[in-house]
């Protein structure tokens, strides 16, 4: 684009008017998206990412989900920018053959160009978790599985349409492999009509301000994002060398821990992340395909946390110069290695570089948190005498922080739980708890976020149960004397003779009518000495089900009596006198990783 006039330039108030309506865009495409979709995964969980790129791939703006990589660059391999027309749609779900721009299977990646004065001018892009898409078990994501291939079926970057026309035989390829296909079918319409809104608003854009002014708007936004990021980076990391370390508990397959290993060199004007020291690759799907833009953009989302004015957008990418990897890594597997279950991995990167930011700044960043919890269960329904799949991930506690307690119950950052009436109604389930998981959250003078616990009885008559749990041989760390937060597990007929714990990372395990599952989640690490909370604070903790009375006194040194729970000040006073000694900040070495 050639450098606009003063006529065309973007003033500050278009700008505003300019990124209000990029947001405007971003909820209108979800909100189609979400209420038209027919999986449960993609429509009651929110499991789906839509974004606005200009016409060179660059991120305008995208949802707050650090997940992802350069998701355009794979479909311009393959199709030529000067090829393209209106009412193209472009389709891919091909990890390998996208460096990690979608990062397991599921993940369905659809894009269409924009065009403006009869110039390709943007793209609209949305990305949805399909329920199944073939593989080895119903949902496509068995933690038993040893590569890809036994985890759905792989779509390279094609043209599903082709001037509004549909590649009906292609679709007809995805939905044959496909035990839902009639679900599947419905998410890729409701994929591309928010897809399709997204154009169409971004036309309107254009109409209303002209290209080259709005073209000058993006360009603006995206240096106004690059230089806040940049600048937030130069009093975060001073010119040095910072390390950290992060586990992952096991592959499923009898393997780990494994270690993430992260070295950040910081200089004056270059920042360069490596992690060629990470582990090899597992044998189970924990693998993660790292592309360059995903610590980048988890970096920038950190920076820009506390900035809502700022867009989330290509600037943010700024945050780092170069990421190095190590082929036939954890980070950066081999083809045809299995990654369905790279979401450990991913929340590991994520607290490994919440590591790095700790090491950084002597403690003032945010403490662990623990990984979202998925199970599965596959059968038929008494009622329909249908094959049904119930494939619901459980929040979990996050950090706390240098000014807050951690956020208790999430589901990843823009995902929801499913309601205890959709689980009942749609489900051959009945949910008989489902609360904050107590004391799960690590003790601190701020305390960590508190996980669930989540309860249900089957009620099919055999149904099979894949469960997926991390961080309970590592939990998640506390930071500056706090703790770390409690882990989760899976409790097949709990508080029964019957009574089981099953592994962490599980597939295959049969369950009948009248089986209790409990599935209790981690709690996020705590910030701070918990002898330094507020009395009153841990009052309120216990009161509200956070803490419990025997962990106000043992954890935070705060004596409650009485059925209201009041302070005993004087014991509380001599209790507190006797002060545990604070913990250290860890994990900031290779080789102390383990103490």
């Amino acid at each position: 684009m050639t450098n606009p006039t003063p006529s065309t330039s973007c003033d500050p108030v278009t700008l505003e008017i300019v990124k209000g309506a990029l947001r405007s865009m971003q909820a209108e495409m979800e909100a189609v998206l979400g209420r038209t979709a027919m999986s449960a995964f993609i429509k009651e969980k929110k499991d789906f990412f839509v974004a606005l790129f200009d016409a060179e791939g660059k991120l305008v703006l995208g949802s707050s989900l650090p997940a992802f990589g350069d998701i355009m660059t794979p479909i311009f391999k393959r199709f030529a920018p000067d090829t393209m027309q209106p009412g193209d749609l472009y389709w891919y779900n091909d990890c390998y053959g996208s460096d990690g721009a979608v990062s397991h299977s599921p993940d369905q990646v659809f894009a269409a160009p924009v065009f403006a004065e009869g110039r390709l001018s943007a793209f609209s892009q949305s990305w949805a978790h399909f329920n199944d898409i073939g593989g080895m078990r119903p949902g496509s994501l068995s933690p038993d599985a040893t590569d890809i291939f036994q985890e759905g079926i792989i779509i390279p970057p094609i043209r599903l349409m082709r001037g509004g026309r549909w590649n009906d035989e292609a679709l007809r390829i995805f939905l044959r492999n496909s035990r839902f296909p009639d679900q599947s079918k419905g998410d890729v319409r409701a994929s591309v009509a928010a897809v399709r809104l997204g154009e169409r608003r971004m036309i309107e854009l254009f109409e209303r301000f002209g290209r080259v002014r709005v073209l000058d708007a993006l360009a603006q936004s995206m240096d106004e994002t690059c230089r806040f990021v940049r600048t937030r980076l130069a009093t975060t990391f001073k010119p040095g060398t910072y390390r950290f370390t992060e586990l992952l508990d096991t592959d499923g397959h009898g393997n780990g821990p494994f270690r993430i290993r992260l070295k950040l060199d910081a200089m004056a004007d270059r920042l360069v992340l490596d992690a060629r020291e990470t582990d090899d690759q597992a044998r189970g799907p924990v693998n993660f395909i790292m592309n360059a833009d995903v610590p980048k953009m988890m970096l920038g989302q950190y920076l820009l946390s506390d900035n809502p004015g700022v867009l989330t957008n290509h600037g943010a990418l700024q945050a780092l110069d170069e990421v190095l990897t190590r082929p036939g890594s954890l980070l950066k597997p081999n083809f045809p290695a299995p990654l369905g279950q790279r979401g450990i991995t991913l929340i590991r990167v994520l607290t490994a570089c919440q590591g790095l930011v700790n090491v950084a700044t002597g403690g003032n960043g945010m403490a662990s948190s623990a990984v979202y919890v998925i199970y599965y269960l596959r059968g038929r329904d008494p009622r329909t005498d249908d094959t049904f799949l119930l494939t619901d991930g459980i929040a979990v506690g996050y950090g706390a922080r240098s000014f807050a307690d951690g956020i208790d119950a999430v589901y990843l950052v823009a995902n929801e739980n499913y309601p205890a009436e959709f689980l009942d109604m749609e489900y051959p389930v009945r949910l008989r708890r489902y609360g904050i998981f107590r004391d799960s959250g690590g003790p601190g003078r701020w305390r960590g976020g508190c996980g669930v616990v989540r309860e249900l009885e089957v009620l099919a008559k055999e149904t099979m149960l894949s469960n997926r749990i991390d961080g309970v041989d590592n939990p998640p760390w506390g930071v500056n004397g706090g703790r770390a937060g409690r882990p989760g597990r899976c409790v097949l007929n709990p508080d029964t003779p019957q009574e089981r714990v099953l592994p962490p990372l599980a597939d295959g395990t049969i369950v009948r009518a009248g089986d209790v599952i409990r599935l209790e989640t981690g709690g996020g690490g705590g910030w701070g000495h918990p002898f330094d909370r507020e009395a009153e604070l841990v009052r309120a903790d216990v009161l509200g089900g956070f803490v419990s009375p025997e962990s106000a006194r043992e954890d935070y040194g705060v004596v409650l009596v009485g059925e209201e729970c009041e302070i005993d000040e004087t014991a509380t006073a001599k209790l507190r006198a006797k002060r545990p000694p604070t913990k250290a900040f860890h994990r900031h070495d290779y080789h102390d990783v383990l103490t």
